[in-house]
């Protein structure tokens, strides 16, 4: 596959599957061995990472992703995306469980995808996560941010 078809793939997850709340094409858009890692834990499978976007998707029903940068060199897709969602539901997270606090919450992120036979295969995500956490109040902000 192209590196311009490999940029579509990863185009979709956000826009079709994820903002769309596409889940049926979570088969297409993922391989069956899929392994990835979000906030440091590994999402094994599909449903790895399915399980990670429901946990999202129930802090922040509202989620939506805009993709700010894609780029590609053979079977890798760099994507740069901030994410904005209101934290109205509860959101269950490997640092805890933290009931919804209505707060409008933007974050942003980076990830490496590895695209192979049109379908991703690993994924290596970095996110602002300690910001998350503060925004949303499950930790505090630093001293000189009070």
């Amino acid at each position: 596959m192209s590196a311009e078809h490999n940029k579509l793939v990863v185009r979709r997850i956000f826009e079709d599957y994820v903002n769309r709340g596409n889940p049926e094409l979570l088969n297409e858009l993922f391989a069956e061995n899929y392994v990835g890692a979000q906030s440091g834990a590994p999402a094994m499978g599909r449903d790895g990472f399915a399980a990670a976007l429901r946990a999202l998707r129930d802090g922040f029903p509202d989620i939506r992703y805009s993709i700010t940068d894609l780029l590609a060199e053979g079977d890798r897709v760099t994507a740069r995306w901030q994410w904005q969602g209101t934290h109205s539901g509860v959101f269950r997270g490997p640092a805890g469980t933290f009931p919804p606090t209505d707060k409008s919450i933007s974050n942003g992120g980076i990830g490496i995808f590895q695209v192979e036979q049109g379908k991703v295969t690993h994924a290596w995500l970095i996110t602002d996560r300690l910001g998350f956490l503060q925004d949303i109040g499950a930790l505090p902000l630093p001293a000189s941010a009070r």
